[in-house]
C-alpha cells in the first residue's frame, strides 16, 4: 500500500463504484443489502432512489450531517495530499488523475450528505459497528464491506476480522468484501479457515 492511515476515515464511493467493486448485478441490487462501514458513500441514496433496499451501518451515523461534513472536510485534505505525494504508487486505469479522484470522491460524499437526513428518518443509516450487528439472523440477502475490513488490519487484529465476517454471515446469506488485502503472518494464514 502506498501509504497507510492510522485511523478509519470517512471516504465515499458511488453506486457505479460499488457495482464494479462487488460485481453487483441488477438482480443483486434488488436484494436486501447491508453495508458495514458504509461511511459517506452515495450508494445508499442512489440505490434507494432506484427502488433498492439497502441499510448502511457505521459509527459515523451517531453524528449530525454537519458534524460528518466537517469530518469529511478535514479528512479530504489529508487523504488527497497523501494520494498526490504517492501518485506513482497507484494504477490510474479507471480514474485518470489525482484531481479527478478528488472530484469523484467529493461528489459521492456530497450526494451522501444530501441523502443523509432522509436516510436517517427512514432508518437506512444506523449507528452501529462490527463485530456486533443489531439485526436478526438472516435479515439480509447480501452484506458488503468496502474499504474497511482488511484495509485497517493495523488497527483491527485477525480476531476482530474473523468475528466481523462471522457476524456478517449471521445476518446475510452472502458476504462480499473489497479489497482483500493480506497483512498477517504466515502463521495466521495457516490457522485461519475461511
Amino acid at each position: 500500500m502506498p501509504f497507510s492511515l492510522d485511523r478509519v476515515v470517512p471516504w465515499g464511493r458511488t453506486a457505479e463504484e460499488y457495482q464494479a467493486m462487488f460485481s453487483l448485478s441488477a438482480v443483486d441490487q434488488r436484494q436486501r443489502i447491508l453495508d458495514c462501514g458504509g461511511g459517506p458513500a452515495s450508494f445508499n441514496g442512489e440505490l434507494t432512489a432506484a427502488g433498492g433496499n439497502v441499510i448502511f451501518i457505521d459509527p459515523l451515523y451517531a453524528l449530525s450531517g454537519r458534524e460528518i461534513e466537517q469530518k469529511i472536510e478535514e479528512t479530504f485534505t489529508v487523504v488527497m495530499t497523501e494520494v498526490s505525494r504517492h501518485r506513482n504508487s497507484f494504477v490510474w486505469t479507471h480514474v485518470p488523475s489525482v484531481a479527478e479522484l478528488g472530484q469523484r470522491r467529493m461528489g459521492a460524499m456530497r450526494r451522501f450528505l444530501s441523502d443523509y437526513p432522509a436516510g436517517m428518518n427512514e432508518g437506512r443509516y444506523i449507528s452501529a459497528s462490527l463485530p456486533e450487528l443489531p439485526f436478526a439472523d438472516g435479515s439480509f440477502d447480501l452484506a458488503l464491506s468496502s474499504h474497511f475490513l482488511f484495509l485497517y488490519s493495523e488497527q483491527f487484529d485477525l480476531a476482530f476480522h474473523l468475528e466481523a465476517l462471522g457476524e456478517m454471515l449471521r445476518v446475510a446469506s452472502e458476504v462480499r468484501v473489497f479489497p482483500l488485502l493480506h497483512r498477517w503472518t504466515a502463521h495466521h494464514q495457516t490457522t485461519c479457515r475461511w
